[in-house]
């Protein structure tokens, strides 16, 4: 406790607590405009998915999915950990021409790009070997390969940028480029290729070219706020190089593993099932990803608030944000896991027909990722408080019960062996996080509000999913009354004087915060405090 707090505590208010409301108040603003992003991005991101698998079929979107997969892949492990050592580090800098967070830029960036350079150029040339092993030789397997590594180095680039710009503009400059710009472009651009008479190659050209988009942008955003050009030192110190690295490099093996996730299950499957198993593994996938996508929105949005908390020694704020973060994402996320748990068929049928042998491995991954939102956002809690290492080792847990039950189990099982292995991965995993985050922080991670939650998204969904199933079965027509009713009591639900109290008084605070923050005197240009 610092001296100032005394005065807090004698007059009976608990500073922490105070502190931390203050704390939960910035990161729902921010939060929501993640929310907003995470939004934009998964109805894009299905989009894009519905446009690959009509345009290409099973096998054809298999290969589609095996070559986004190694683009990948192979730039998260190029990354070097590097975009989260940005966000870990620049909240801590000062911003502008007389600053250092400029300094971090050729710390940050010219390792993983040299690094990536070179792997794609290796891959390029290995493309020729590499192409029997990982796709159907009939959906030209050696170009689609050699174009996957040679764009990993813009990839990285946009990685990193997309990095700097969380931490040096408004969450809303990152949302447009990363949840608007990217997910937006992408499926018109595949769409056109395939209505062109374009085959696998120039559709994937399709997806790459927003990318390269997206590394511009990023370049004017992020110029101005870093004074590069108007004084800032580029030249960093031989400590920011130390500094830096010992965070980034353990995390540079579980960014890895976090981005090639569902990925390495897609490039199991092909190897041991077959490219039409591991289409149908792909679309499975990208379901459960987007489901996913309120809780990587929370967590883009205040990934620097939390660096900046842990960096003040200020936990049990940090455990503030995280609980409440929790919440919205497990109130906002279940309901999707649990109707796609029960009714993946009806999901899977909006591929076409032949997806439909996804099913049961929808259902599996559907019920795992429950524990994923459930623990909440545990990761970036080790990784902003520089415990990347610990991260790592949950990650690597993971990755290894996942690769061990798909060697065991695709095979035989096909995508259903495959979710199985990923399921299991993803508990372990999140469990093994969770655990260390709590050990770490010493604060509790987990409140009676998330428990309610918990419990009252379970029953209410449950009811509307049993009378869908009662209704329709599991299909379309079961699904759409689920809807009709579980709208129909959210609707019921805003009615209760106690709940929309609480929205209103909720929102009239998030509105007075962000006047007063948006009022502070060089609040947007010489400081990270409160990004």
């Amino acid at each position: 406790m610092t001296a100032g707090t005394h005065s807090a505590v004698d007059a009976g208010y608990d500073e922490s607590s105070i502190d931390g409301a203050t704390e939960a108040r910035r990161s729902a603003r921010t939060g929501l405009a993640g929310l907003a992003g995470a939004a934009a991005n998964g109805l894009f991101g299905f989009l894009l998915v519905v446009v690959i698998t009509r345009s290409y079929g099973t096998v054809g979107s298999g290969a589609f999915f095996a070559a986004i997969g190694i683009v990948t892949v192979t730039a998260a492990m190029c990354t070097l950990g590097a975009e989260t050592g940005l966000i870990w580090t620049l909240p801590r800098r000062r911003l502008g021409g007389r600053g250092d967070a400029a300094r971090v830029l050729p710390v940050a960036l010219l390792p993983p790009l040299v690094v990536a350079v070179v792997v794609g150029l290796i891959g390029v040339f290995a493309a020729d070997a590499l192409g029997p092993r990982l796709l159907d030789s009939g959906v030209g397997a050696k170009p689609l390969i050699a174009a996957s590594f040679a764009a990993v180095p813009l990839v990285v680039a946009m990685t990193l940028l997309l990095a700097v710009v969380r931490c040096v503009r408004p969450i809303v400059a990152y949302v447009g480029v990363q949840s608007v710009l990217v997910p937006v472009a992408r499926p018109v651009l595949v769409g056109v290729a395939a209505v062109a008479g374009g085959g696998v190659f120039v559709g994937m050209a399709g997806w790459l070219v927003p990318v390269a988009i997206a590394v511009v942008v990023c370049l004017a955003l992020v110029a101005g706020p870093l004074g590069v050009g108007r004084g800032a030192a580029l030249r960093p110190e031989r400590a920011d190089w130390s500094t830096f690295w010992r965070f980034a490099l353990p995390r540079a093996a579980s960014a890895a593993i976090d981005a090639s996730a569902v990925w390495v299950g897609v490039l199991l499957t092909s190897v041991l099932a077959g490219p039409a198993d591991a289409g149908v593994f792909g679309a499975v996938g990208r379901y459960i990803l987007a489901g996913q996508l309120a809780m990587q929105g929370l967590r883009v949005a205040v990934s620097p608030q939390l660096s900046r908390l842990l960096g003040r020694g200020e936990r049990a704020a940090a455990a503030t944000v995280h609980r409440q973060l929790t919440t919205w994402a497990l109130v906002l996320s279940w309901p999707v896991y649990l109707l796609l748990a029960v009714f993946a068929l009806a999901f899977l049928r909006l591929f076409g027909p032949e997806f439909t042998v996804g099913t049961t491995a929808m259902t599996v991954l559907a019920l795992a990722m429950l524990v994923n939102t459930g623990v909440g956002n545990v990761q970036s809690l080790l990784l902003m408080g520089g415990r990347s290492g610990l991260h790592l080792t949950a990650t690597v847990a993971g990755l290894l019960v996942t690769v061990t039950f798909g060697l065991w189990l695709i095979p035989g099982y096909g995508v259903t062996g495959a979710a199985v292995a990923w399921a299991a991965g993803i508990v372990t995993e999140n469990l093994t996080a969770f655990g260390c985050a709590r050990a770490v922080l010493g604060q509790p991670l987990v409140d009676a509000v998330l428990l309610r939650a918990a419990a009252g998204v379970v029953v209410g969904v449950g009811v509307a999913a049993l009378a869908g199933v009662l209704a329709g079965g599991r299909g379309i027509p079961g699904l759409v009354v689920a809807l009709s009713v579980l709208v129909a009591g959210c609707v019921g639900m805003l009615t209760v004087p106690h709940l929309r109290r609480f929205i209103q008084v909720t929102m009239r605070q998030l509105r007075v915060e962000a006047g007063s923050a948006s009022a502070a005197p060089g609040a947007t240009s010489t400081s990270m405090k409160g990004r």
